[in-house]
């Protein structure tokens, strides 16, 4: 099935979902259920059992994708956050200059990627955020004082979101 360009993965991903349930709950209005049936107590026995499990892991999937997706989700928007804060230092003094672009483009590269693995799972908002109203340093102590403030925050952000994500992974 060719799909035009216009539509996104994540519309896809929901088309994709919406058919497989159809499928599903075709199958199982198919499916008699005979109270009388011949069947072995043992073999029910054991099919609630598969039955159980299989819901058990099911919840357990949807638990964790949720909370990946959480999780994601606050690392994309504290990505974009601090974009905007690094943008706002433009100017800070030439020497440094060449290290916050460096910065700029590590941050915008690593929140593509979170954006991008969340649009593969199929969870990613319709809409990227916008950035909000930041703060604007007009003077060079104020862009050096937001600077030391920023670059500490960043740091700490970062440190939280390697702990999340190494978690995520041995999970």
């Amino acid at each position: 099935m060719a799909v035009p360009a216009a539509q996104s993965p994540v519309k896809l991903m929901a088309l994709q979902l919406l058919l497989w349930h159809s499928a599903l709950w075709t199958v199982q209005e198919a499916t008699p259920l005979d109270p009388a049936s011949s069947l072995p107590q043992s073999f029910l026995l054991k099919c609630l059992e598969q039955v159980r499990k299989i819901q058990g892991d099911g919840a357990a999937l949807q638990e964790k994708l949720v909370s990946e997706t959480g999780c994601l989700s606050q690392l994309h928007s504290g990505l974009f956050l601090y974009q905007g804060l690094l943008q706002a230092l433009e100017g800070i003094s030439p020497e440094l200059g060449p290290t916050l672009d460096t910065l700029q483009l590590d941050i915008a590269d690593f929140a593509t990627t979170i954006w991008q693995q969340m649009e593969d799972l199929g969870m990613a908002p319709a809409l990227q955020p916008t950035q909000g109203a930041m703060p604007a340093f007009t003077s060079a102590f104020q862009r050096r004082a937001g600077g030391v403030l920023v670059a500490s925050h960043l740091q700490r952000f970062l440190e939280l979101a390697y702990r999340v994500l190494r978690h995520l992974a041995q999970s």
